[in-house]
């Protein structure tokens, strides 16, 4: 197996496999990553302790109501590695690298990854380092959503919570439209399920992406590592021991609760043997056949390793910050920006001792 590694550039082309790529919104994340950290000079700064990477917290699925669901039959699959198929996947992640006294110091960093052939090869964007405070929260959130989504009606920015995971949600869905636009006949991977309706996806930004990707011929597969949906009471992912390897069980009956919209048909995808299983939502505007045959072609195109896809786990392992990585960006801002380290008590520890949360636990808004 090889993987090539290729360079962001602020050049109009990347080496996608077509280069035709709207470059605005990186360039916009370099600009205002660059703004919002000559604001931070000469300031103290308490590093973050923790690496524990932000992800998105999945309320989509916590606001689906479920009715009684048939029995439903699986859906056989036999893997056609012909003819050769594109397999791509994007991911994002974001962490926090500190606090200062007026803000918070973030990170953001996405990943496009692609397989053809026998050869995996990834492009890495960022990571963008972003001082965020209470005057210009709104300002770069704002103007990284009129980067490339300029025809969204743009909401009040997000709390301090949740501003890293929204801005890797931005960057994610930005690389989720480049990527349908520029790979043509092939099958691209999400991270997470097709509901839109929320804060971080809304309905028309996500129709948009699936539907370039069907006008290049790709098919959109969304995979839930972890979901909460129920079959007749019966997590959904678990519901089905007895069905074997590979197939699609198609889940019916699903309705979201307004203003939340499926633009999936929601499947259960058993594609290796053991207990692995996994909500798979794929773009319900194409024909069922046609579903089912991306599904092969994933299957024929792609390792399949405990019943998730190599290229996903690739996106997600080459985006996400290691140790080194979170230490030597701390150690970057620290000298580039002239900022004085404090050490100010973890009162959680200080007062409960072992049993102190820490970091984990977040005061209430």
């Amino acid at each position: 197996m090889v993987i090539e590694q290729y360079t962001i550039t602020t050049t109009p082309k990347y080496n996608f496999p077509q280069n035709t790529i709207d470059t605005a919104l990186p360039q916009r994340f370099i600009e205002l990553s660059l703004h919002s950290l000559k604001q931070v000079q000469n300031q103290t700064i308490q590093l973050n302790q923790q690496t524990i990477q932000q992800a998105p917290f999945n309320s989509q699925e916590t606001l689906i109501a479920q009715q009684p669901i048939p029995p439903a039959k699986p859906i056989p699959l036999n893997p056609k590695p012909e003819p050769p198929t594109i397999i791509a996947a994007v991911d994002t992640s974001s962490i926090k690298l500190g606090e200062t006294s007026k803000g918070i110091i973030i990170a953001v960093r996405g990943t496009t990854i692609w397989k053809k052939a026998k050869n995996y090869a990834y492009l890495r964007v960022g990571p963008f380092i972003f001082h965020i405070t209470e005057d210009n929260i709104q300002e770069v959130y704002k103007n990284l959503l009129r980067a490339y989504f300029p025809e969204q009606n743009p909401q009040g920015a997000p709390g301090f919570i949740q501003i890293p995971v929204r801005m890797a949600n931005l960057l994610e869905r930005w690389l989720q439209a480049s990527l349908a636009k520029t790979i043509s006949n092939g099958v691209i991977l999400f991270d997470g399920s097709l509901t839109a309706g929320t804060p971080d996806t809304p309905v028309q930004q996500l129709k948009e992406i699936l539907a370039a990707a069907r006008s290049m011929g790709n098919t959109v597969l969304a995979f839930t590592k972890v979901t909460t949906l129920r079959f007749n009471g019966c997590l959904l992912t678990e519901a089905f021991p007895a069905y074997k390897p590979p197939c699609l069980i198609e889940v019916a009956n699903i309705k979201p609760k307004p203003p939340l919209t499926l633009l999936g048909e929601v499947y259960v995808a058993k594609l290796t043997r053991g207990n692995y299983a996994f909500r798979l939502d794929i773009d319900r505007e194409l024909p069922a056949q046609k579903r089912v045959e991306a599904v092969e072609r994933l299957l024929g195109n792609d390792l399949i390793v405990q019943g998730y896809p190599e290229t996903l786990r690739l996106a997600h392992i080459l985006c996400t910050f290691t140790a080194n990585e979170v230490i030597a960006m701390q150690h970057f801002i620290q000298h580039r920006y002239r900022l004085k380290i404090i050490d100010r008590p973890d009162m959680h520890r200080l007062l409960f001792g072992p049993f102190g949360k820490g970091e984990s636990h977040h005061e209430a808004v």
